[in-house]
């Protein structure tokens, strides 16, 4: 497992790994494998859930731009 951060002032928002499919807070791996910063554990657990949504938004919108 990779270190986490020890950063005497984290950063309060809660994050979702996406190599370990966990959720972290406070001390975080590499910023890499992470989805986030959420406001809350429930909303970091749904991070992929909220990725597809955001990017089927994204899609849709680019074709209406693009006239597809």
């Amino acid at each position: 497992m990779a270190a986490k951060s020890k950063d005497p002032d984290p950063d309060r928002g809660w994050y979702y790994n996406t190599r370990t499919h966990e959720v972290e807070h406070l001390e975080r791996s590499r910023s890499v494998d992470l989805l986030g910063p959420y406001p809350d554990e429930a909303t970091a657990r749904r991070a992929l859930e909220i990725a597809r949504e955001r990017t089927r938004k994204a899609d849709e919108e680019d074709a209406e731009w693009g006239g597809d």
